[in-house]
């Protein structure tokens, strides 16, 4: 009786230790739509990019069994508290927010990624790693930043940016199916490695 008392609290402990570190959702926030643009330059728009991207995001996730939320599906406009009100509703989640970027400094290119909590950064190193080992790029690294997204979320939250449109060799890629293809390979790869991060304790 002893014994298998003594198993059953082992067995019960390596369950909850498996556990206790994942998450069950992640919220998938294509950034900009609707009247907002972000980003653009003649015709190509950050909101398009951003979408586009987001959604092969939501169909690699959900091809390894995560569950999605995506803050929109269409080109509408959604406020930045309506967005990170998203997010919140769900308690055991992640958040990642999509963009593309754009400076006046047309020689600037690269990708980049934010978060604003320090538990937010080893997700944000992450998927930054991963989309580096999917696209030859630029690493502007992993980087604190205030977005409102980011900043109000109840949950880790990054904030991604997939290049620059203001840039014109990136911005050509960015028009072509397969680099949008590569970028969400890469945030899909860092997630699910930031999910084995967590169920082995490594992070929180």
């Amino acid at each position: 009786m002893k014994f298998l008392l003594t198993t059953l609290i082992l067995l019960s402990a390596t369950l909850l230790q498996s556990t206790a570190g994942s998450f069950s959702t992640v919220v998938i926030d294509a950034g900009h739509g609707g009247r907002d643009n972000g980003g653009s330059y003649g015709k190509v728009y950050e909101k398009w990019l951003a979408l586009d991207t987001a959604m092969r995001v939501e169909k690699k996730l959900k091809a390894k069994g995560f569950k999605t939320v995506m803050t929109r599906r269409s080109d509408t406009f959604i406020t930045l508290p309506g967005r990170a009100k998203i997010g919140n509703r769900y308690p055991n989640s992640i958040f990642v927010s999509i963009h593309y970027n754009f400076t006046w400094k047309s020689n600037v290119s690269g990708l980049e990624t934010f978060y604003c909590s320090s538990r937010s950064q080893p997700l944000a190193a992450a998927v930054q790693k991963g989309m580096l080992n999917e696209v030859k790029s630029v690493n502007r690294g992993v980087k604190y930043a205030r977005y409102y997204v980011i900043r109000h979320a109840q949950n880790p939250a990054i904030l991604v940016e997939g290049g620059f449109v203001s840039n014109s060799r990136e911005r050509g890629r960015t028009k072509e199916g397969w680099y949008r293809e590569a970028i969400a390979t890469g945030i899909v790869k860092g997630i699910s490695e930031y999910k084995s991060l967590r169920r082995r304790g490594t992070v929180h």
